[in-house]
């Protein structure tokens, strides 16, 4: 038992009054560790240590208030990342008006959850490119053979893609099961770096049973993968954080937005999309954070966005600063926006318009990776 050190969760509680915010604060401290009326909380130690405790809490704007509420170590539990999310929003995200928007460890939840094994300084050492944005084209359709998505993943590295990306919806179809899938398409990576020097990192999906991922992972491993996709939202944070800790896999981790988004669209509940998509990702281990880049097809502001990339990139936060993935509207004509937006620690998602340059995808990736070097350069 810890006893003195505790972590703190920042939530964002619509109120009529200062005294309501108290009110709801201090039911979030209640609801989140012993769950039991308050008036036959036991005193002593639950009171004393393992009660949530209200720390601050203050006026943002009318009707608006921030509160912080500490809790133990001891509430979680030794390297538990499951009981550790259920504490800082467990029963409370059921409820409406509360939202989490900050989170503040002690040294002890610091040491047990380090973060990403690589962070994005890893993942650039691992995929050989030192500076500027890198580019991971998606490979797809659900439905292509085997053939036609490693032709696919062979024509992008020979053309200087950095990361081959399967797409999320690939998992164990007949058409492309995963293990025939997963060997074909590292052995085209593997034999287009042959020819260029280069050292193009390819992720596969990974879906399934728990056990059945593990065993994938290693599998991926074995056949030539320089990384491993997941998506938190329908395999759990667990998960990456048990990939991640794992040192025989030894693999960085991109995770997918897949079935996040309920918990960041609400304007009065869930979690900030910087909480969701940028400081849970790193306390997990996730290496690369998939996001919804702003004027695609989804709904994520320009704002949003950037609260991402800045939470991913917070020398604040859980371990090794990550590098943010905004899918989708990268093309040659938006590179000087894109590059404006993020900066140069950036993985871009090349989506499916890539797919359709047909036989000059490649032109379209060099072209891209010409104009980052360039503004790269004149900023040098």
């Amino acid at each position: 038992m810890t006893g003195g050190s505790r972590f703190v969760v920042e939530y964002e509680i619509l109120a009529h009054d200062p005294a309501d915010a108290l009110s709801r604060a201090e039911a979030a401290a209640l609801e989140q560790t012993v769950e039991i009326p308050r008036d036959i909380v036991p005193l002593g130690y639950i009171e004393d240590v393992i009660l949530g405790r209200v720390e601050d809490i203050h006026q943002r704007e009318p009707g608006v208030y921030s509160a912080r509420i500490s809790y133990s170590p001891d509430c979680v539990g030794p390297a538990d990342l499951t009981q550790l999310l259920n504490v800082i929003f467990g029963n409370s995200s059921l409820q409406c008006g509360i939202k989490t928007v900050g989170l503040d460890l002690d040294e002890s939840l610091r040491g047990t959850f380090p973060g990403a094994r690589f962070g994005i300084k890893g993942v650039r050492v691992r995929a050989g490119r030192a500076t500027g944005g890198l580019l991971a084209p998606v490979i797809k359709p659900v439905g292509s053979s085997v053939e036609t998505l490693a032709d696919i993943a062979y024509r992008c590295a020979l053309a200087g893609a950095d990361i081959i990306k399967e797409d999320h919806g690939l998992a164990n179809q007949p058409a492309a099961p995963f293990r025939k899938r997963c060997e074909r398409i590292a052995a085209a990576v593997q034999r287009a770096n042959h020819e260029t020097g280069r050292s193009t990192l390819y992720f596969p999906n990974l879906s399934g049973s728990y056990e059945g991922v593990i065993e994938n992972a290693h599998f991926a491993k074995d056949a030539g993968a320089g990384g491993l996709l997941v998506m938190p939202g329908l395999l759990g944070f667990g998960l990456i954080y048990a990939l991640a800790s794992n040192p025989s896999i030894d693999l960085p981790i991109m995770a997918h937005p897949s079935f996040l988004g309920p918990h960041v669209l609400s304007a009065d509940a869930g979690f900030t999309h910087a909480m969701m998509f940028a400081y849970l990702q790193r306390l997990a281990g996730t290496d690369i954070s998939i996001f919804p880049n702003v004027a695609g097809r989804f709904s994520f502001t320009r704002a949003e966005c950037l609260s991402i990339a800045a939470g991913c990139r917070d020398q604040r936060g859980v371990g090794r600063p990550i590098a943010p993935s905004p899918g989708g509207g990268m093309s040659p004509d938006r590179v000087a926006e894109m590059d404006a937006m993020y900066g140069p620690d950036v993985v871009y998602l090349l989506g499916g318009s890539l797919l359709r340059h047909g036989d000059r995808i490649g032109d379209t990736i060099r072209d891209i990776r010409r104009l980052l070097d360039s503004r790269h350069l004149a900023r040098a």
